[in-house]
């Protein structure tokens, strides 16, 4: 019996579903402790006062949320036992933590009346609502409007915070576009001698029309700074310091350990809203990631365009018309080492070649009035999209020749003998038939390049993008622009910040964020690929 178990070779199949099951088990794991560790991150922790007795015997209180606890290995946790406090106050104390030693702590108490203020600028703030300057008026602690003031200070100042955005990102930033435009537009006319007197006042009397609005949305802006500088509130911090926050640097203010159950998840889904849709702040410890999720979706979407027809012809060519001999297996086997080339030798040739060569090249035809600035000399989205959809070519090239093997020698010799064509039996017949196998490519392909880092540190990521590569500028779609990456963001926010404490569930936020990203990506193509293998599932039979 047992003989006739391992003959069969049934031991195998239980051997690699048991494989499958753990590596199922890991990843789903993994997933599961990134997504703990980053999603906690946005649930407001209640806020304590702790009292710590110093070795000169005053007593000191610190106010803050409890983010870790640690005790040093092989030490009794009673003597060494160390809490990490999130303090806040930047401003105030130069440090956003602070670890106390537990032996040290004579007391610990909470308060309802605790206030977080989460600023713009200068990171949180923990401390007690002392007054509120709103309309010209102040409110002091006895006055029952006290907290319905700081709301509309902080509500009204929020407004007019999104009207200045909206000013310099859309107005100004108009303005600024065209008056580089005009600048380029005169240096091209001198560069081609063509700079007369009348085509130089026409271009002077746009810059003046230009220079005229932009005084005016520069007035409006900073009405509404004036503005929203008026209100402020005057806090104070558990040590007796006091502080006037003015309302334009608040971004909101919430009492956590005054907050029900309901009010909690709400505030949860707000903050989560906010890593989402919102743009980084603070060096990208704190705020959303926006346009790192834009970028990441607006570069592979661009890979994808760009390798699915490249790789689909590449192997149309080496399975249909190629002559099958040395030559052809040589580049079967090239392609296949293509696929296990480190990304980041990628990364060297899009610098150099499609950067250096390609995009000076193009800088040197079309754009030589912008020199010495590049504009698509230099690292940006379309030699990051170029860069990855080389990397992940073989891929599709492997993924479409394997479908394109598995379609039966019937149908093809059915639909020449019909009267068509090769070309037709292959663009009517063969390649819808092949094409849940060009999915399948293109879905590994979104998977690698969408995490992938090493590459495109050279060929167009940076750390913060002023402008997104699309807006309301023309051509609208601006391919030389550099942008932000999710999987960038993470390498820069755990590695490369100045507050690695605040910075670290946001490297889990982002990575959870990624990992979805990837998904929602894949599903698609899933769902389009499984629509198709439908729809030309009877052809093959």
């Amino acid at each position: 019996m047992k003989d006739k178990f391992f003959k069969s070779g049934e031991h195998w199949v239980w051997f690699n579903a048991g494989a499958i099951a753990i590596s199922l088990v890991m990843v789903v794991s993994l997933v599961f402790f990134i997504a703990v560790k980053g999603l906690s991150h946005f649930w407001p922790a209640d806020i304590v006062i702790f009292e710590t007795k110093l070795a000169n015997g005053t007593i000191q209180k610190s106010l803050g949320e409890v983010y870790d606890e640690e005790t040093p290995k092989g030490q009794d946790p009673a003597v060494a036992k160390q809490i990490l406090l999130k303090t806040g106050n930047r401003d105030l104390y130069g440090l956003d933590f602070r670890w106390l030693k537990a032996k040290e702590i004579v007391g610990q108490s909470s308060r309802d009346d605790v206030l977080v203020i989460e600023r713009r600028e200068w990171g949180n703030f923990y401390g007690f609502l002392k007054g509120v300057k709103f309309d010209g008026k102040e409110y002091s602690l006895d006055n029952p409007e006290l907290y319905d003031k700081m709301e509309e200070a902080i509500d009204r100042a929020t407004d007019i915070y999104g009207e200045i955005k909206d000013i310099e990102k859309d107005d100004i930033g108009s303005i600024n576009y065209d008056l580089e435009q005009l600048r380029l537009e005169r240096k091209r006319l001198q560069l081609e001698e063509k700079d007369t007197p009348e085509a130089i006042a026409e271009i002077r009397a746009q810059e003046d029309v230009l220079k005229a609005e932009f005084e005016v949305q520069q007035a409006k802006m900073n009405a509404l700074y004036d503005d929203a500088n008026r209100d402020a509130l005057m806090v104070e911090s558990v040590d007796g310091k006091t502080l006037t926050v003015v309302a334009s640097n608040i971004v909101m203010a919430f009492q956590p350990n005054n907050m029900g159950p309901l009010d909690k998840v709400g505030h949860y889904f707000t903050k989560i809203g906010e890593f989402i849709f919102d743009e980084p702040r603070e060096a990208n410890t704190e705020g959303g990631v926006f346009p790192a999720i834009f970028g990441t979706v607006m570069m592979v979407i661009l890979m994808s365009i760009m390798v699915t027809p490249f790789g689909v012809v590449a192997a149309v060519y080496l399975h249909e018309y190629a002559k099958q001999g040395f030559v052809t297996r040589l580049i079967r086997i090239a392609v296949n080492n293509l696929a296990g080339v480190p990304s980041i030798v990628y990364g060297v040739f899009g610098l150099g070649f499609f950067v250096y060569f390609l995009g000076g090249s193009i800088d040197d035809l079309f754009y030589p009035e912008a020199k010495p600035a590049p504009t698509f000399g230099t690292s940006g989205l379309l030699w990051a999209s170029i860069t990855l959809a080389l990397l992940t070519l073989p891929v599709v090239i492997v993924s479409t020749e394997e479908g394109l093997s598995r379609i039966p020698k019937s149908i093809r010799e059915g639909s020449l003998a019909l009267g068509a064509t090769k070309i037709e039996t292959l663009w009517r017949t063969v390649l819808p038939m092949a094409s849940p196998a060009m999915m399948t490519g293109l879905i590994l392909a979104i998977a690698r390049a969408a995490g992938e880092v090493a590459p495109l540190m050279l060929v167009g990521v940076v750390k913060l993008a002023p402008t997104l590569p699309l807006d309301g500028n023309l051509p609208f779609i601006h391919l030389e622009r550099k942008f932000m990456h999710l999987g960038f963001h993470i390498y820069d926010v755990g590695f490369q910040s100045p507050n690695v404490e605040a910075a670290r569930p946001l490297v889990f936020a982002t990575a959870f964020l990624l990992v979805l990203v990837i998904i929602l990506l894949n599903i698609t193509a899933i769902k389009i690929r499984n629509r198709l293998r439908e729809k030309y599932k009877s052809l093959e039979h």
